[in-house]
């Protein structure tokens, strides 16, 4: 069993950053791939990124290409999700999951487990 716990998120001004945190407890998720997704107001939840197990390869969805970075620390059982020139409608829960196959990404799912989620607002 995996239990997965984000936090990082809060209130921040169109342009600016946020720095989510996934911290895994339980398991080690150095064998697990793991990805983010979020769920906006009224909306589905969508893919945002995924990491390979080793942290050799990353996967963005295109909404989010160039402005988010995906990144992981096997020693210290955690992911990361750096997000850069944010905008009002990257609002959303962002959630953090972990997987057992680097394929079909984009499907939530796939996931086996999954986070909590942490909020993130940004202002106009």
């Amino acid at each position: 069993q995996v239990q997965l716990v984000e936090s990082g998120g809060g209130l921040v001004q169109a342009g600016g950053s946020l720095r989510l945190s996934c911290a895994a407890e339980g398991r080690t998720v150095s064998n697990s791939v793991m990805g983010w997704f979020r769920q906006g107001p009224g909306k589905e939840r969508e893919f945002v990124a995924a990491i390979a197990r080793s942290g050799g390869a990353t996967f963005y969805a295109d909404s989010v290409k160039g402005r988010f970075t995906i990144s992981r620390d096997n020693a210290k059982n955690s992911v990361y999700l750096q997000m850069n020139s944010l905008k009002p409608e990257d609002t959303a829960v962002y959630f953090c999951a972990a997987r057992a196959l680097w394929a079909s990404m984009g499907d939530s799912s796939k996931y086996d487990y999954w986070g909590q989620g942490t909020q993130v607002t940004v202002s106009s």
